[in-house]
């Protein structure tokens, strides 16, 4: 496996083990001090395990089925032609996810998609800044699950001042959700504002 690994990647791992103490652990990052940190109390870093290579296949590749794929428009808020909305189940803010509907991922997305992919994040900015109390919407690209592209968009309550940046995600995971009949009415709002430029509230 070792001449597998990139040779940037094993400098990196160099470095982790002679930044690491006595037990095996990095020294905590400073985001542990900052006020948008969720946790508070005695922690400390995970052991950085040695890589895994090849890297296992995500849904969607490798022969593994396509959640996005196979449920189509089916759980979808909203769809036009080539795009469509969909969300995870209740949080405490709301959140959603921005898919093309064919099977692809940033890497090979094309002019097409990638232009039409711009115009769409500003369209669901402005619907979920369109709820009220919408401080900043949030939008991130994780892609290490599935290998069909989606992108998240976090609404974060305005004023709640600790939500603020690279946190907000652990924090959504820590807050109670929302009502389910809250929730939908949400998913609805959006879905309406975004019909107004095009495509078709689905709920």
């Amino acid at each position: 496996m070792a001449e597998l690994v990139h040779p940037r990647n094993a400098a990196l791992l160099r470095r982790v083990r002679d930044a690491e103490g006595a037990d095996g652990r990095l020294a905590l990052p400073d985001v542990a001090s900052w006020e948008i940190f969720p946790f508070e109390g005695e922690m400390r870093v995970k052991a950085l395990e040695e890589p895994e290579l090849p890297e296992p296949a995500r849904t969607g590749e490798g022969g593994k089925p396509c959640d996005s794929c196979e449920t189509g428009v089916s759980q979808a808020v909203w769809a036009d032609e080539r795009w469509k909305i969909t969300a995870p189940e209740p949080s405490a803010i709301p959140i959603v996810f921005l898919s093309p509907r064919k099977h692809v991922d940033l890497g090979n997305l094309g002019l097409l998609l990638s232009g039409e992919m711009g115009q769409r994040i500003w369209r669901l900015e402005m619907a979920l800044t369109s709820l009220g109390g919408v401080g900043r919407v949030h939008l991130n690209r994780w892609g290490d699950g599935g290998a069909h592209l989606h992108l998240w968009f976090f609404a974060r309550p305005e004023g709640l001042l600790q939500l603020r940046g690279s946190s907000l995600a652990d924090w959504t995971d820590t807050l109670p959700a929302m009502p389910l009949h809250e929730w939908q009415d949400m998913l609805s709002a959006v879905a309406a504002e975004m019909a107004v430029l095009g495509g078709k509230a689905l709920r």
